[in-house]
């Protein structure tokens, strides 16, 4: 049966079998039993019957594809799932992202006479750190890369907390050279330090360097905090008790220290890179608690959490992500109270060295 089955299709032409479809009952096309021309099964012995009878065999067969499906409740679901998670965000969002971010610094602590220096404040989390030690009255140094915006913020600083001893000084984290010119002028100028937050960083660079040939995190996150800290550590020590806070990340528990690729000139990765970088904040804030043990200096590491700031702005998949999850992200005020915890709390001697995160 087969074998006249294609014959009869190898006689009867393409055109012939749709024509088949649009004639009347009396096509005259005659084939095999049970087949129609486009070898669908039939009911009938042979499609002589015309068009009709042919129709019927291919739209028997095509009809799961060709008749409209009612939507199934999984679907149904699905789609009113949709319909509703905006609402869900607006309603439920600011809930979550309070629970997310429930940690705040209820110190009363007042600072008159407190001199500070704060890495990186022109923006993010270092404005808001600025902003609350100014408004508790201390001293406070903005220590930044952009002048311009630096003189922006200091006098917007100076308007909300009326506050006027908030300074503005130049330090570029990727060049030695400015480091070591801050601190000469520093000291030079201040007799006092009582707070160093360390809070300057990058995040995801293309490959580049410092001034000085390092690699562009591990240079400005590590490097140039770490030589800014050695710099001013005996204003630090004459000025007990002070403290040093390292901003460091959640990101540090996938970094690693790799001795034989510091630069990253034989294998680079800008995630893994900050990575690299904020597990060096954690290691060094942990050794120089040791070094300063009875010093009267203590030093503490920070995990601000996840917050909404100028950081990802060398990464356009990350600037999305931190869109579409602009919900349950933190705003740069919540997360400075991590970083003001560890400068202002009374108490937190004790815990010299330890890393915290709210």
């Amino acid at each position: 049966m087969i074998e006249d089955f294609l014959r009869v299709r190898a006689r009867v032409s393409f055109s012939e079998q749709l024509e088949a479809l649009s004639l009347g009952p009396s096509c005259g096309l005659h084939f095999p039993d049970g087949f129609c021309s486009l070898g669908c099964r039939t009911e009938t012995r042979a499609c002589l019957g015309g068009g009709a009878t042919v129709r019927q065999g291919l739209l028997g067969r095509l009809s799961p594809l060709v008749q409209p499906q009612q939507p199934s409740r999984k679907m149904v679901g699905v789609l009113l799932l949709l319909l509703l998670l905006p609402f869900f965000l607006y309603i439920a969002a600011p809930k979550i992202r309070k629970m997310l971010s429930s940690g705040v610094c209820t110190s009363t602590v007042q600072l008159p006479g407190k001199v500070a220096v704060v890495t990186g404040a022109n923006t993010g989390i270092g404005k808001e750190t600025a902003k609350e030690l100014a408004q508790r009255g201390a001293r406070v140094y903005l220590a930044c890369r952009d002048i311009q915006k630096g003189e922006l913020v200091a006098r917007e600083i100076q308007t909300m907390t009326g506050n006027q001893q908030v300074l503005v000084r130049e330090l570029d984290l990727a060049d030695t050279k400015s480091i070591r010119a801050f601190a000469k002028d520093f000291l030079a100028e201040e007799k006092h330090l009582h707070i160093l937050i360390n809070n300057a960083g990058v995040m995801m660079c293309p490959y580049s360097k410092t001034a000085d040939g390092f690699e562009m995190h591990m240079g400005v996150n590590h490097l140039g905090h770490f030589l800014l800290t050695h710099l001013l550590l005996e204003k630090l020590k004459e000025s007990a008790p002070s403290r040093v806070v390292n901003v460091s990340s959640l990101a540090h528990h996938l970094g690693r220290i790799h001795f034989h690729n510091l630069q990253g000139e034989k294998f680079y990765n800008a995630g893994l890179a900050y990575c690299h970088s904020k597990l060096a904040n954690i290691l060094f804030t942990q050794e120089l608690a040791r070094r300063l043990k009875g010093s009267g200096v203590t030093t503490y590491s920070v995990h601000p959490g996840t917050v909404n700031s100028e950081l990802v702005r060398h990464s356009l998949f990350m600037k999305w992500m931190w869109w579409l999850f602009s919900f349950f992200i933190k705003t740069p005020k919540q997360g400075a109270q991590t970083s003001l915890y560890c400068a202002i709390t009374e108490g937190l001697e004790i815990l010299n060295g330890h890393h915290f995160r709210f």
